[in-house]
């Protein structure tokens, strides 16, 4: 009951992942259809259902464009774990403003990095230049696409990429 549940709106524009609790009882109100199911039934004392594996609303369902949160996980997973000075991968990263916020750099997608502690600790407080480093990748905002936004789950669903990959 608590395997992702991939929620389309009624064009098809993938909106939101959500449990198999959750699409079931949208589907059961009205509210949504079922558009794929690949993953076997529900079974009660009376009936069986079938465990969706893609939903569809029935209603147009208008939202402004998403954007993708500025946290930690996010800007490790923008620099695909990869620290942005040396170029190495490492469980244990951290994030680094490349203008330091005391000399007025502030926390925004275009000033942070993923940086390794060594890195990290070799520029200190200090910008770029005075550090004598570079980026391997100027930072920014990374684009809200559902390939980005949903993609982590591809891998478990294979069901949902025709619906990811058209948007």
């Amino acid at each position: 009951m608590k395997q992702p549940v991939l929620v389309l709106n009624a064009n098809f524009e993938p909106l939101n992942v959500c449990d198999t609790r959750r699409a079931l009882g949208l589907i059961m109100n009205g509210k949504a259809e079922m558009v794929a199911n690949g993953r076997g039934y529900i079974h009660t004392t009376r009936l069986s259902y079938p465990r969706p594996a893609v939903i569809r609303l029935e209603h147009m369902v208008k939202r402004p464009r998403p954007r993708v949160k500025l946290t930690k996980r996010e800007v490790f997973r923008r620099d695909n774990y990869t620290c942005q000075y040396c170029g190495r991968q490492t469980a244990h990263m951290t994030i680094d403003h490349v203008i330091p916020r005391h000399r007025g750099g502030q926390h925004r997608w275009d000033n942070l990095v993923a940086a390794c502690p060594n890195c990290n600790r070799r520029k200190g407080g200090r910008i770029l230049a005075e550090a004598n480093m570079a980026l391997r990748r100027r930072p920014a905002e990374p684009a809200p696409t559902a390939t980005y936004l949903f993609g982590r789950h591809l891998a478990d669903n294979a069901d949902w990429r025709k619906y990811i990959e058209g948007w």
